[in-house]
C-alpha cells in the first residue's frame, strides 16, 4: 500500500487520468443500465422489428440514407426527431422501433427523444449501419 501511494505521488497526473477514466467508465456502465432505451444487435433488432410489426428509423442524411439503408426503413432525419415532427411513427407508439445511426453514436440521443415523446419500445442499432453491413445483412440502394 505504501507502494502505491508513493507512486501516486511521484506521479499524481498519471494516477488522476486513471482515476478519471475509471470514473467515466463507471458512469457510462450506469447510465447504460439506467437507460429506458436498448441497444440491440443487428440480430436482435431484426427480430423485434419482424416479430412485432416494427420499424426501422434512420436518422442519417438523405445522401448516406440512398447509398444504402436498411429495407422497409423510414428516413427520419434526427432535426425532425427533435422537433418532434414524426406523424410517421404515430402507428408505431407501442412496436418496436429501432434507430439507425452510421455507426451507433449519434442515434441514441434520437431514441431518447422519441421515448421521452411517447413512444413505448424504442431501442438503437448498436453500431449503426456499419455493423448492419458486419453481419453481411442487405441494404437497399436508391
Amino acid at each position: 500500500m505504501e507502494q502505491l501511494l508513493a507512486f501516486a505521488a511521484d506521479h499524481y497526473l498519471m494516477s488522476i487520468l486513471w482515476v478519471v477514466l475509471l470514473i467515466a467508465i463507471i458512469v457510462s456502465y450506469v447510465s447504460a443500465a439506467t437507460s429506458n432505451v436498448k441497444a440491440l444487435s443487428a440480430q436482435e433488432a431484426t427480430l423485434a422489428v419482424n416479430r412485432n410489426d416494427g420499424v426501422f428509423v434512420d436518422i442519417r442524411s438523405i445522401d448516406e440514407y440512398r447509398k444504402g439503408h436498411i429495407h422497409g426503413s423510414l428516413h427520419l432525419p434526427s432535426e425532425r426527431i427533435r422537433k418532434n415532427d414524426t406523424p410517421a411513427l404515430d402507428k408505431y407508439k407501442s412496436a418496436p422501433i429501432v434507430v439507425v445511426c452510421a455507426t451507433g453514436m449519434t442515434a441514441k440521443a434520437a431514441a431518447q427523444q422519441l421515448a421521452k415523446a411517447g413512444y413505448e419500445n424504442v431501442a438503437l442499432l448498436q453500431g449503426g449501419i456499419s455493423a448492419w453491413q458486419g453481419a453481411s445483412f442487405p441494404l437497399v440502394k436508391k
